[in-house]
């Protein structure tokens, strides 16, 4: 079972990332949850460090551009085979550099591609 990865995780149910972390359990996906605050969603600990490199395969994104900038070197490092960029957090600059490393981008809402099949 491959390890998804929720970056922008909250504990609040009105929040997408946390429809996303319960919608990717529900469809058997091991998921690991990163966001600004430690907390507890659907059964997963939201953490404030980061996996391992190489462990991560795909890496779905719900913060914004700009609350990504710092984050740029820590998400290429971590080498995901794919990122997802949920609506509100495309970001050219990161996609790019993200598929120069050899990292497949796909902007899109990872709630539709589940419930399409598609993920």
């Amino acid at each position: 079972m491959s390890l998804n990865m929720v970056l922008g995780a909250s504990e609040k149910p009105s929040r997408y990332s946390n429809k996303a972390m319960a919608a990717l359990q529900a469809h058997g996906h091991k998921v690991v949850a990163v966001g600004k605050q430690r907390g507890e969603a659907h059964g997963i600990d939201i953490q404030t460090d980061w996996p391992k490199s190489n462990t991560v395969d795909t890496l779905t994104i719900y913060l914004n551009p700009f609350n990504q900038k710092p984050l740029y070197d820590k998400i290429l490092e971590l080498k995901p085979r794919r990122i997802i960029f949920n609506p509100g957090s495309e970001n050219t600059f990161l996609l790019e550099k993200a598929e120069k490393a050899g990292i497949q981008c796909t902007p899109a809402c990872t709630l539709v591609l589940l419930s399409k099949g598609d993920y």
